[in-house]
């Protein structure tokens, strides 16, 4: 890690002493306010900063006044502020009894009450109708990894026994209708015995977690509640989910939700789950009938090249099986003058098949120790896979240990040759940012959009084909899944890729996978995209220069990172603020900190933007290990000086 100066020891000092000062001046809630806002239950500021207080604040600001715009529409609400380094989450959502104006005015009583937090960069706040919470990380499927808070009234109700009874089953009725309900949310009453007395109570969960997660934390929160009865009322929250009980009402009549339909153990709702689960039954045997009776005539007329496996895939489309013979005569026995090129994961040969389809066949190994049913799973997933922006995976065929791929033929090969191979034609700016942007929509798809999730693990100019329109197509996508765990055989090979300066150095050092390593070789790719020279200019497999990388942060640093771009490009064919862009965001993805790193999805968002936010990329060497202290405190929080910074929320 980058060792700190002083400033940061004198910064760290100073906020432990805020903190003691703010817990010395602390008062304890031992009463319900008639203000709604002052009822605190939880709260804390994150003891680290981020690298530039600058560029946190404004983006800060950005979030939070983000947040507010969308509670004026919505009880929920939910930002990022893509900073370069700085990035800030932000979530705050209302009860759902709440009005707008009321609402409103929870948040920005929250947001100012968050300014002690001065650059800290993060802090939570949680109010008995709002919760407000920022971070410079991605926390929202966060829930019940805290322990939990409860705050329990010290007045018993009258009739113990009943209201006990009475707000037990009340609350063991919410936590299985709020999962189910819109929005999260649900509120109802229920009789205290025979007596006119009723209890009100509500369960509500952050939009951002699963219904499984909101349904374990509000057991979880349900249960601590069990604990205050008989008091009068009780509020318990997590991460996820917030649960309130209470012997007056504090929400109105017609604010009840009909929880009726949405319980497990409702007999008109059991009568419904009888009578549709016959005729879904019935259904489901027709289907299997029809797609039995489907399938015997595909076997008739497929010429047995389908996949015949069966597993959880069976819904997927299987590929085409070729015979060894039939690919042998497309490639003249794989004669040399149809290699196409090879690289880690084998040789690529050009083929013609009998109906004169011209197809690229992949010679690989296959994982022989995975099993057949693993193996069938994992080409039907592949094969599956149809966008725009990906190579597609037509067929395959096992000989022994050696497993061929058929892809369709892309006429104008990879990327790599026309930057910097032998190719003579050189790109457009508008060809190039084609295939910026068509590249991460692939990679958005293989990430986000497709029912499971496929990193490449490999992003690099020669896997990125060109069409004969130059419309670019990613290569080599989940090979991966389909390779020995032992891959011995191209060890050489993959210790050049990783030397290759496009793979990640969380991935390179400590074999750390997630979805923002290709977002870090694709923030690569782009800069040897608009420069038109390697990443890395290497002899015996030794750099002989500085990494293309390492020269754009310094052009950045400088102000000069116009000097990138290709001599070969026209200048009028390119706008300086479209250049600019597209080398900041290049630089987004290059962060080696992780968090840091936009999403896939992200970045086509900004490549679809006509304009670039002020979002200047930090080299920062940040890890994302770095431990926060948080201070929470179950109390209001009194008036404090301090040096703050100015949030705005209003």
């Amino acid at each position: 890690m980058r060792q700190v100066g002083s400033w940061w020891l004198s910064w760290r000092l100073g906020s432990l002493l805020l903190v003691v000062a703010l817990i010395t001046m602390a008062e304890q809630v031992t009463s319900q306010p008639s203000d709604r806002n002052s009822t605190l239950m939880r709260y804390y500021c994150s003891m680290y900063r981020g690298m530039n207080g600058d560029f946190f604040k404004r983006n800060l600001n950005t979030t939070l006044s983000d947040l507010r715009h969308q509670l004026n529409t919505s009880g929920f609400a939910a930002s990022r502020t893509l900073l370069n380094g700085e990035s800030v989450w932000g979530l705050a959502w209302c009860r759902g009894y709440l009005s707008t104006p009321d609402c409103l005015s929870c948040f920005d009583y929250a947001v100012d009450q968050l300014k002690v937090c001065g650059l800290g960069n993060g802090a939570h706040a949680i109010y008995s109708d709002c919760d407000l919470r920022y971070e410079n990380n991605n926390f929202y499927t966060e829930a019940n990894n805290r322990a939990g808070v409860v705050l329990c009234d010290n007045t018993k109700s009258p009739q113990e026994t009943e209201f006990q009874r009475a707000a037990q089953k009340l609350l063991s009725d919410l936590q299985i209708a709020a999962p189910r309900a819109p929005m999260y949310y649900a509120a109802s009453t229920r009789k205290v015995g025979a007596s006119d007395a009723t209890v009100y109570a509500i369960a509500q969960c952050n939009l951002k977690v699963s219904q499984s997660v909101c349904l374990e934390c509000l057991q979880l929160r349900s249960k601590s509640l069990f604990d205050c009865l008989p008091t009068s009322s009780g509020r318990a929250m997590d991460n996820g989910c917030f649960m309130r009980y209470d012997r007056t009402p504090f929400f109105r009549q017609d604010q009840k939700t009909d929880i009726s339909p949405l319980l497990w153990d409702d007999d008109s709702s059991k009568n419904k789950s009888i009578i549709g689960g016959v005729v879904g039954g019935v259904s489901f045997l027709l289907l299997l009938l029809a797609v039995f009776l489907w399938c015997r005539r595909s076997k008739k007329t497929g010429r047995g090249q389908q996949d015949k496996s069966t597993g959880s895939t069976d819904l997927l489309q299987a590929p085409a099986r070729y015979s060894y013979n039939d690919l042998k005569v497309a490639t003249d026995n794989f004669n040399d003058e149809n290699k196409l090129g090879g690289g880690m994961y084998g040789e690529v040969y050009k083929g013609t098949l009998r109906n004169g389809d011209v197809v690229a066949i992949k010679k690989t190994f296959m994982a022989s120790s995975r099993g057949e049913t693993h193996f069938n799973n994992e080409l039907k997933i592949l094969s599956n896979v149809h966008h725009r922006h990906l190579v597609r995976l037509l067929g395959y065929c096992r000989k022994g240990p050696q497993l061929f791929l058929v892809h369709e033929y892309m006429e104008n090969h990879s990327l790599d040759q026309f930057l910097y191979g032998n190719k003579t034609t050189t790109l457009s700016w508008k060809q190039r940012f084609d295939i910026i942007f068509g590249t991460a929509r692939g990679l958005a798809y293989l990430h986000e959009q497709y029912h499971v999730t496929i990193i490449h693990r490999d992003i690099k100019t020669s896997n990125i084909l060109l069409d004969n329109e130059l419309q670019p197509k990613i290569a080599d996508f989940g090979l991966i899944r389909l390779l020995p765990e032992d891959k011995t055989h191209i060890s050489t090979e993959v210790a050049q890729s990783l030397n290759s300066g496009y793979v990640a150095p969380e991935y390179a050092n400590h074999g750390h996978l997630s979805e923002k390593v290709d977002t870090y070789s694709y923030g690569v790719v782009v800069l040897e995209i608009i420069s038109g020279k390697r990443n890395i200019d290497a002899i015996d497999g030794k750099s002989v220069t500085p990494s293309l990388l390492d020269h754009a942060w310094n052009l950045y640093e400088s102000g000069t990172h116009l000097n990138l771009v290709d001599d070969k490009l026209d200048p009028s064919e390119y706008g300086i603020e479209d250049v600019n862009k597209i080398i900041e965001i290049a630089l987004m993805c290059t962060q080696p900190t992780v968090s840091a790193r936009p999403a896939m999805s992200e970045v086509v968002t900004l490549l679809s933007d006509k304009t670039l936010d002020e979002r200047p990329p930090i080299r920062s060497t940040n890890t994302d290990d770095e431990v926060k202290i948080q201070v929470a405190m179950e109390s209001s929080i009194s008036d404090a000086t301090a040096s703050t910074i100015h949030l705005s929320g209003r």
